[in-house]
């Protein structure tokens, strides 16, 4: 595929996904959805074109999954399988003559997920596990430009053995979610050495709970409130949410969550002051997430205030309003022979960056990268 933007011809931008779950649903339904469209009728974008590129342009070349409901079956119809339970709001996507592959398992999910009743939890596919090398060599063929991951919170092992596919592979990496890559100096190092683009860590929601909490914060600082303590309590019945039932999964994504708040205090709450991270799994719930967040302060004349929110939002159409704007920024990268981790782009779509910047900041930079002041 192919368009014309300022005289130049554009390229599809070729992605391999791996996990084909509620996130990667609500990424390939929305780029379908606005397939077509024009940017006066684009509601819920934040760029209709970034750079040259559309959502449109962006095509799924390759996908990896453990579940037996996904495996073997064209990515169209993967994203529709159980356990995904997203909003489907383009249920018409082409056929994409890309199967879903059997991917590696290591710790991409705990046992724990296997008791529960078939529609909410995995049921892993009687198939034998990709190899490294067969990894590299799908990715390779494919043509695939960049990696997404979206594999469940926890799985360490098997995060390092894909971001590592992926430098063998020449492929850039999104790291949608809390496994350290690109705030790791070792891998950052790995991927500017390889020239390959990494944009990390743990995705931001387009308007979810950590953006909100990270906006209200920064609020007290500017108006000059002390906030003394405050909490982020999450619901939401996703396999997301029923992968976290297990606390030893745990460590990173709070750690990840807390510091993106933490970053825009003046100084950071003492740890017995601040709690932040899911608290449990409503099954009816689906991939309804619903947020309570409190903040305590101090106002004029040392006189205590208090606020109380309740979010309540489609938790993966949110990951993936952050998301489609990623990919553009990684093909940017791809474009203009940048490689190592993207710090702006980064830095606004991500909890947990390896520079933590105020958000309007972080929007401005962003801004300059799209339209090649900055090169990170």
């Amino acid at each position: 595929m192919h368009r014309i933007y300022r005289g130049a011809v554009v390229d599809s931008i070729r992605v391999a996904i791996i996990g084909v779950g509620n996130c990667a649903s609500s990424l390939l339904q929305g780029i379908e959805y606005y397939r077509g469209g024009s940017e006066e009728s684009a509601i819920g974008l934040m760029h209709w074109n970034l750079g040259g590129y559309l959502p449109s342009d962006i095509n799924v070349v390759a996908a990896f999954d453990i579940d037996a409901r996904k495996v073997g079956k064209d990515v169209s119809e993967a994203i529709f399988s159980p356990p995904n339970c997203t909003t489907v709001f383009c249920p018409a996507i082409p056929k994409t003559g890309v199967t879903v592959r059997m991917g590696r398992v290591l710790d991409g999910f705990p046992e724990h997920m296997l008791s529960y009743k078939e529609e909410c939890r995995f049921v892993l596919a009687d198939e034998e596990e990709a190899s490294r090398e067969e990894v590299i060599r799908v990715l390779e063929d494919s043509g695939a430009e960049m990696l997404l991951n979206y594999l469940p919170v926890g799985s360490e092992e098997a995060v390092r053995f894909y971001a590592d596919c992926a430098l063998e592979a020449g492929v850039g990496l999104i790291n949608n979610m809390p496994v350290f890559i690109a705030s790791d100096p070792a891998w950052a190092e790995r991927f500017c050495a390889k020239r390959l683009p990494v944009i990390g860590d743990d995705v931001k929601a387009q308007l979810g709970a950590t953006i909100t909490h990270r906006v209200l914060a920064d609020l007290f600082r500017q108006r000059g409130v002390k906030l003394d303590r405050t909490y982020q309590l999450n619901t939401g019945g996703n396999t997301d949410f029923l992968n976290m039932l297990n606390r030893s999964r745990l460590a990173s994504k709070r750690e990840s969550k807390t510091q993106a708040v933490q970053s825009v205090l003046d100084m950071p709450l003492d740890d017995d002051d601040i709690h932040i991270g899911p608290s449990d799994y409503v099954c009816w719930q689906k991939d309804n997430k619903v947020c309570f967040l409190r903040m305590e302060g101090r106002l004029f004349g040392n006189i205590p205030m208090n606020l109380d929110l309740r979010l309540s939002v489609e938790d993966s159409p949110n990951s993936a309003g952050i998301v489609i704007d990623a990919i553009r920024c990684c093909r940017l990268a791809l474009d203009r022979g940048i490689g190592g981790v993207l710090t702006s782009p980064s830095a606004y779509f991500m909890k947990h960056p390896p520079v933590q910047v105020r958000d309007d900041e972080a929007h401005r930079m962003t801004e300059e990268f799209i339209r090649g002041v900055r090169r990170d």
